[in-house]
């Protein structure tokens, strides 16, 4: 049996035929059960005298898992496995966005307006005053979701066919949660040049372009140099999205436990794209003493071999110049946040950081540390998953963060931005609401895009945003 818990990721349905008697499918449920999965639905679809028809559907933890939860079932005397689907192909059979008209072309009348002869004047309105191109077209509404599938969530280099489930799964975010229309485009090359140049090329249609899943350092150049040539925003969310995620969630965590940024002391392991954004962000808002731990242990002076995003961490963090290893860096530190690798970590580890400690395991689908062993020794736990409290999720900030910057017609997106976003996604939850199991709104709040549209849209217009709420949790 699988030791990682079941997930809907892994969600199958398994339709088998058994006897019509009283105990069939209790046996037919605790088997699954007592293989580790959770059945999460169960109907009859037919039925006589003598048999049962039944689609049982259950999350497993992996493939191998579903496998072995169907062969539990195929074991089992008189019931025979018919079919198995996996929840998760069926439901990107044939993609997952389409495109839709906003305009009826039912009539000849309609057809002039929308597109010849009318389309003409529109045409040349815009040729005369290419900024009307932002109020006359999809322009006003659309962003490109661009990859070349060199870091795809955890998966690594798998290129951009590879990639296009995942982007697609983006433009699907937009549109449900921030009202965006959004488009992969996922790129043949892993060229800097040429993915520049592209899209470059490509802007005129689109309001705004979102980097995803773009390997560092190339994505750092790619943002930086976009930015110079570009006059809509440019906005990697493996940086910026995951930064301002991990500041509404410190924010509500150092309320709880009652502790201020400037002074704890802050451990993140990764010091990729993302890592990178969380740290600038951070210290950004304040944050007095951050080590940042890589592969080859704290970054520090003199340390050899280091990129250029390295140095300039090792030149603006860890203060003290330590010089050691994670698990090294953590003994006594109020707050570790990882975006790295599974399993670096124990609950040993986490049980030589500060009182009240505060740990965001974010590497998915598996954890930098056990969720369960850190919670025996941290104040506080959040990850990535959606099985686990406190899920900090990018689906929190890029709708509402495209949506203001849309609205405002930004040109750029900038930091100011980010600590608008993380501060409205942090209000959301209330002070009614916030615990030590709940520092972040749910992904399905309807408040949060357009709290976080109207944040950002007051930045981008130079309006002074609203002041913090001061929340007070009772010791």
């Amino acid at each position: 049996m699988s030791s990682r818990l079941p997930s809907a990721g892994f969600s199958i349905t398994i339709r088998v035929a058994l006897p019509a008697d009283s105990n069939a499918i209790g046996r037919l449920t605790t088997a699954v059960g007592s293989a580790g999965a959770v059945v999460t639905a169960l109907d009859v679809v037919d039925s006589d005298h003598v048999r049962v028809l039944v689609d049982l559907t259950c999350d497993t933890s992996d493939a191998s898992h579903a496998d072995q939860v169907v062969d539990s079932l195929r074991a089992l005397d008189g019931v025979d496995v018919r079919k198995v689907s996996d929840r998760t192909f069926l439901l990107h059979l044939g993609g997952k966005i389409e495109v839709q008209s906003k305009v009826s072309l039912r009539t000849r009348d309609e057809l002039s307006r929308a597109y010849t002869p009318g389309v003409a004047r529109v045409c040349l309105a815009i040729a005369e005053n290419p900024e009307d191109a932002r109020r006359l077209t999809i322009k006003r509404n659309t962003v490109a979701v661009v990859t070349d599938g060199s870091a795809v969530l955890g998966l690594g280099n798998i290129g951009p066919y590879a990639a296009m489930p995942v982007m697609e799964g983006k433009a699907a975010l937009f549109k449900k949660f921030g009202g965006v229309d959004a488009w992969p485009v996922a790129l043949d090359t892993q060229d800097t040049e040429e993915i520049i140049s592209i899209v470059k090329a490509l802007a005129p249609a689109y309001g705004g372009i979102n980097l995803e899943d773009i390997s560092a350092p190339r994505c750092f150049e790619i943002e930086a140099r976009l930015r110079e040539l570009l006059d809509i925003p440019v906005f990697h969310d493996d940086q910026h999205g995951t930064a301002i995620c991990v500041l509404a969630a410190l924010t509500n965590a150092l309320r709880v436990v009652g502790k201020k940024i400037e002074d704890v002391r802050i451990v993140v392991s990764g010091a990729g794209a993302a890592g990178t954004a969380i740290m600038k962000l951070l210290l950004k808002q304040g944050a007095g003493d951050i080590v940042a731990c890589d592969r080859l242990g704290a970054l520090h002076h003199g340390m050899p071999d280091l990129t250029p995003n390295w140095e300039w961490l090792a030149a603006n963090t860890n203060k003290g110049n330590f010089a050691g290893t994670t698990k090294e860096a953590l003994r006594g530190a109020d707050v570790f946040i990882g975006v790295s690798a599974p399993n670096i970590l124990t609950g040993d580890d986490i049980a030589t950081m500060a009182d009240g400690s505060i740990v965001f395991a974010l590497a998915n689908p598996d954890p930098e540390v056990d969720p369960r062993e850190a919670r025996q020794h941290a104040a506080i736990v959040a990850t990535g998953r959606s099985d686990q409290p406190n899920q900090i999720n990018n689906v929190l900030a890029f709708p509402g963060v495209f949506r203001g910057m849309l609205d405002a017609q930004a040109r750029e997106y900038t930091e100011e931005m980010g600590l608008a976003a993380a501060r409205a996604i942090a209000d959301v939850v209330g002070e009614d609401k916030i615990n030590a199991n709940v520092i972040v709104p749910s992904v399905f709040d309807a408040r949060v895009a357009p709290a976080v549209a109207a944040a950002v849209r007051a930045v981008a217009k130079g309006e002074k945003p609203e002041p913090e709420v001061v929340i007070t949790i009772p010791q």
